[in-house]
């Protein structure tokens, strides 16, 4: 069976998402368990975290996480379900002896293929203070030409971190533009501008960008009503279902190791109803 014949499907769904009239929201996941909680939640489709993942796996976050693990928890991820599935892959995995490596994110892509996935989060924040416009671009567009040398239409969703950085004070909107026009152009599908909540903000962006934009939320944020009225399409929560998970282990052990208190416990799911989320009828 070829990548196209057995991918084609849920490819076609994840870019359809992108053009419902509801904004398409996104709880991101990092192993099999989160990924068929969120999926039993009612999501309609699944996106990895990086934080989460490398966090999980025992590294801090920001393209220290190996390639190798990082796939070997998306095949994981992609196979446990039948939604369609989207990879964080930061800067792409692609650097050799500390320098950027065009084959090496040729690899990168052909695994996510293989593992499954139909989209990638893929960020220009590689360099100080960002990857210059014309290389991220440059980049993109061999993301574009791999997955259609594997006959897949991957979905790429191209992350600009000119807000979420700093590194733009004066100029944050303008340098957004820029970027959105080059990567559109070199073959990317969305946008996504993380660290921006701004409502005004965004709904410029939205109105400027000629893709799907994707922001950023988490605690504070405004609503997905709110968002989408703004003209945002997609919203993730990146890294923040797993520091809620993590703070809810860390406020177990808080309490059981402090006065021996099981209250924290209040509200966990029966071993039977996690042991479900694994049985495929």
């Amino acid at each position: 069976m070829t990548t196209q014949s057995r991918f084609g499907p849920l490819a076609a769904a994840f870019h359809a998402l992108h053009e419902d009239p509801a904004p398409l929201v996104l709880v991101n996941v990092w192993d099999v368990a989160s990924a068929r909680l969120v999926e039993e939640a009612g999501a309609t489709a699944l996106a990895t975290s990086s934080s989460a993942l490398s966090w999980s796996l025992g590294f801090p976050d920001g393209n220290h996480l190996p390639r190798e693990l990082a796939m070997a928890a998306l095949g994981r991820i992609a196979a446990s379900t039948a939604l369609p599935v989207t990879a964080d892959i930061e800067t792409g995995y692609a650097k050799a002896r500390g320098a950027f490596d065009e084959g090496e994110l040729r690899e990168t892509i052909r695994s996510v293929l293989a593992a499954g996935a139909v989209g990638v989060n893929f960020e220009d924040s590689g360099d100080d203070p960002l990857t210059d416009v014309d290389e991220q671009a440059r980049r993109i567009a061999v993301v574009r030409r791999t997955a259609e040398d594997a006959g897949v239409d991957l979905f790429i969703n191209a992350r600009i971190d000119t807000y979420l950085s700093g590194r733009f004070p004066e100029t944050a909107f303008t340098e957004t533009l820029q970027r959105a026009d080059a990567y559109l152009a070199a073959g990317a599908n969305g946008i996504f501008v993380p660290g921006v909540q701004d409502l005004h903000l965004l709904h410029d962006l939205s109105r400027r960008i000629a893709a799907p934009l994707n922001a950023l939320a988490g605690l504070g944020a405004p609503s997905v009503g709110e968002l989408h009225d703004a003209g945002v399409r997609r919203i993730s929560i990146g890294g923040n279902t797993a520091k809620a998970a993590y703070a809810t282990v860390s406020r177990v052990a808080e309490d059981v190791l402090g006065d021996g208190n099981w209250s924290e416990l209040a509200g966990a799911r029966s071993h039977e109803a996690m042991d479900e989320l694994f049985r495929r009828g």
